[in-house]
């Protein structure tokens, strides 16, 4: 299979979605995260997906006519899901707090986790991955 524009557009690069304000208003930073100074900003999110796009596809063109190495997404990401043993009591204590809160032990724990490594939920305001 030839590697040509369509093949690298086609990929599931990593787009990253930043809400910023500079003072001056609020806009959105866009970026390709395995591309590096692939990147863009825009007063609405959709015109940052749309921009960003354009450069993607430039930079991408860029690369290939000089013949320079373009990185690929990593697809070999993990499955999701780990085993994880703990104490009964803290195991009886998650329970009880996830069915306080209404959700899964699972929802509750990938919540918690998330929280505890610094990762943003999907809220006006919050990094996006898409």
């Amino acid at each position: 299979m030839s590697k040509d524009i369509e093949y690298y557009m086609n990929l599931p690069y990593t787009i990253e979605i930043t809400k910023r304000n500079d003072g001056d208003g609020i806009y959105y930073f866009a970026r390709v995260e395995e591309l590096s100074g692939c990147h863009t900003d825009a007063p609405t999110i959709a015109e940052a997906i749309a921009e960003l796009e354009e450069i993607q596809r430039d930079y991408l063109e860029i690369k290939l006519e000089s013949g320079a190495e373009i990185i690929e997404p990593n697809e070999d990401l993990p499955s999701g899901q780990i085993p994880l043993r703990m104490p009964k009591t803290m195991h009886k204590q998650l329970l009880n707090a996830a069915k306080k809160e209404g959700v899964s032990a699972n929802q509750f724990a990938v919540v918690h986790l998330a929280q505890a490594l610094g990762i943003p939920g999907n809220t006006v305001g919050e990094k996006l991955k898409l």
